[in-house]
């Protein structure tokens, strides 16, 4: 476990699990979902890096300049492969300070048959926490890549998420995208809507203007700033889950299917950089 702390806030790290962070918390109050003590899967912290795609490729199957790839399942029982690789991974430590931790994670080609590298940067700043993702292209031919975060907040009664959305993906019994419609269905996040709405949520939602506020979940609002290449704007809200995980991210579900998938073509030696921001007050 690695701990980052400043005068109000602190950050706690567990870089076998996925790089995952399992505690942050900010005067005293819990910004992210904390992570149980015993926590033997990423998916239970607060937070993790998606990389090198986000959400689910169907079927673990797709093409890429002429080149078949086949994932396998990562997620139990589900047919569809799930996050990229990072997240199952442990990561190195590059470099540690009392308030930022710098880590690695180096992929060889296998299942995901290019080579890469993933660095994530983590720091404690005066209002909040700044994270990076940046994945470098270590192999000798172009490969498709998306980036993402998968932040989970606690969502006590009365907790409101208001997000500037333009449209949202329907999705099957598998959770996987079906059509594209204006923002006429479920939540109207655009107006700031209640967790406690008793619809489930597991949808890709787009035009994403680039924040969204939490409030009652902390005495003062949490405010998400992702950076201007994570298009797409992901939330899982379980009915009665006593949380929500609202990731942004860099592609959408399904991204080899169909038009503006998202995936990034990263030609051999260059990177790719998300971010995103956490602000509370």
């Amino acid at each position: 476990m690695i701990r980052l702390a400043n005068e109000r806030g602190v950050v706690e790290i567990r870089p076998d699990l996925g790089a995952g962070i399992t505690t942050f918390r900010w005067d005293d109050h819990d910004v992210l979902r904390p992570t149980p003590a015993d926590a033997d899967d990423v998916l239970q912290t607060g937070n993790f890096v998606l990389a090198p795609f986000c959400n689910r490729i169907r079927n673990g199957a797709f093409t890429f300049e002429g080149r078949q790839v086949r994932l396998p399942r990562n997620l139990g029982d589900h047919p569809h492969a799930l996050h990229g690789q990072a997240w199952r991974q442990p990561w190195r430590i590059v470099a540690q300070a009392s308030t930022s931790i710098e880590l690695a994670y180096e992929h060889a080609p296998g299942d995901w048959p290019w080579r890469y590298e993933v660095v994530q940067t983590v720091n404690l700043v005066d209002d909040g926490l700044v994270q990076t993702a940046t994945l470098t292209n270590l192999d000798q031919t172009a490969m498709p890549v998306g980036l993402g975060f998968h932040p989970a907040f606690p969502a006590p009664a009365g907790t409101r998420l208001q997000a500037d959305l333009r449209g949202v993906w329907m999705i099957d019994d598998e959770v996987m995208p079906t059509q594209q419609r204006p923002l006429d269905w479920g939540p109207d996040w655009r107006s700031g809507a209640d967790l406690e709405s008793g619809i489930f949520v597991d949808n890709c939602y787009t035009e994403w203007d680039g924040e969204a506020v939490l409030t009652g979940s902390m005495p003062r609002p949490v405010r998400l700033e992702g950076s201007s290449n994570c298009r797409w704007l992901h939330i899982f809200a379980p009915v009665g889950g006593g949380f929500v995980c609202v990731e942004p991210v860099s592609n959408r579900p399904d991204p080899f299917n169909g038009d503006d998938g998202g995936m990034l073509v990263l030609a051999p030696t260059k990177s790719m950089t998300v971010s995103m921001r956490l602000t509370v007050g």
